[in-house]
């Protein structure tokens, strides 16, 4: 059926599953007493979902800016199939499974020469957790016991568990009822210019053990994009005074930016970095924080206080590790770059009229990112966009709306066409 079909067709009955199953379930980001029932999807294939009637939408945002290679990719099944009639999971405190050892070779392999350790777990949100809590923990173990302080960025977001939350900007962001609970967090403009920011930074370093930043685009806090510069001065401030830079590449990692990593077309290495959604190709959860060999020797010690104390129950799950596998077999051998370029070159040229819309502030574009940021309520709802045949969801932070695509990265030209075509249509003039 075609990607165009009409969504508000009145034979489009919801089926049963769905009517029994909503007085029980609480939807993510979800105000219930206004929002609409969801989309009920019964399939996938490409960059299409299949809805229980039969229509197909074409994915703008890729589950999640997870399914970088589409749904149900076959190689990706098979390597899940292999590992589920080998081992679906152990766990992994005091045994190991081949597919979560050779991964963390493979995932090292990948990275800049520095970053060697590798942590799984089981959500972008706990890996970030970890994350910080290496870079605490590594100078509490060498004495530094009172940088305890974390430094993240206006328009931040980095997670909803409780230490995420800390994290992300308690003035635009998402979850400002938790403000001041958790981390000491002290969030400080992106150093885009270097006017005042060695200085302010210099006042504040010797209580401070992290520094965390999504690199190149800070995405759903806002999708405020900057440049290498700034992760530049921010590696040299963290050089200066023995902080720890973390680059959470949850969103970014993967080629959504262009290169494999963002980190690789800044030119900055941090201590650790966070990889997670496209990582298993949208199939699994799974995420990791990988450290420097300079963390992990933090933590080696005849003292067993002095160990990571973190172990996630499902971590390193094997059928997780095998559909990894399968991912990174894609982009191995895939040229994702120039897949990217070309979702970049649409979305260049298809925005470009939107920006003079009457409710539109600005439109922006990196990579497999397109941005259209709106005035607060304007933004169109996803229903209307599933009349067009697309499932695009906007992000609505109280400062401003935010349509927004992050398809999978091999959405062709009619994907693109349609998708475009779409945010064209629903958008006022």
């Amino acid at each position: 059926m075609s990607a165009h079909s009409d969504a508000s067709d009145p034979t489009n009955a919801n089926p049963p599953w769905l009517e029994t199953g909503e007085p029980h379930v609480w939807r993510p980001y979800c105000q219930h007493r206004t929002a609409p029932p969801p989309l009920p999807v019964v399939g996938g294939h490409g960059t299409r979902l299949i809805l229980a009637d039969g229509r197909e939408l074409v994915d703008g945002l890729a589950s999640w800016w997870t399914a970088a290679h589409g749904y149900m990719h076959p190689h990706i099944l098979r390597r899940i199939r292999e590992q589920l009639d080998r081992l679906p999971h152990v766990a992994f405190g005091g045994l190991a499974h081949e597919a979560a050892y050779t991964l963390a070779a493979r995932l090292a392999n990948a990275l800049p020469p520095q970053l060697t350790r590798v942590f799984f777990a089981e959500s972008g949100s706990v890996a970030v957790e970890v994350a910080v809590k290496m870079a605490i923990q590594s100078l509490y173990n060498r004495g530094h016991r009172g940088r305890r302080r974390v430094v993240a960025f206006e328009g931040a977001y980095h997670g909803d568990t409780f230490a995420t939350m800390a994290l992300c900007d308690p003035a635009t962001g998402m979850h400002r009822a938790f403000s001041g609970l958790g981390l000491d967090v002290m969030h400080l403009p992106l150093p885009v210019e270097t006017d005042g920011f060695d200085a302010a930074f210099d006042r504040i370093a010797a209580d401070v053990a992290c520094v965390i930043v999504e690199p190149l685009v800070q995405c759903a806090g806002g999708f405020r994009f900057h440049a290498a510069p700034a992760l530049k001065r921010l590696r040299n401030a963290c050089d200066r005074h023995g902080i720890v830079l973390v680059f959470d590449e949850i969103a970014t990692g993967f080629h959504r930016t262009g290169e494999r990593f963002a980190m690789l077309a800044a030119g900055v290495v941090p201590d650790i970095i966070v990889l997670g959604k496209a990582l298993t190709g949208g199939t699994l959860p799974m995420a990791a924080a990988i450290a420097t060999e300079a963390v992990f020797d933090a933590f080696l010690s005849d003292d067993a206080d002095k160990a990571l104390q973190h172990g996630p129950t499902y971590m390193a799950n094997a059928l997780a590790c095998a559909a990894a596998h399968a991912s990174l077999d894609l982009f191995e051998h895939g040229d994702t770059r120039r897949a990217v370029a070309r979702i970049e070159a649409a979305m260049r040229d298809g925005l470009i009229e939107i920006r003079a819309r009457r409710d539109v502030t600005d439109v922006r574009v990196c990579g497999a990112i397109g941005v259209v940021e709106m005035q607060p309520g304007t933004a169109p709802s996803s229903a209307l966009f599933a009349e067009r045949g697309v499932f695009i969801r906007p992000l609505r932070l109280g400062h401003a709306d935010f349509v927004y695509l992050m398809p999978p990265l091999v959405a062709d030209e009619c994907d693109m066409e349609i998708l475009l075509a779409a945010i064209d249509r629903c958008i006022a003039r």
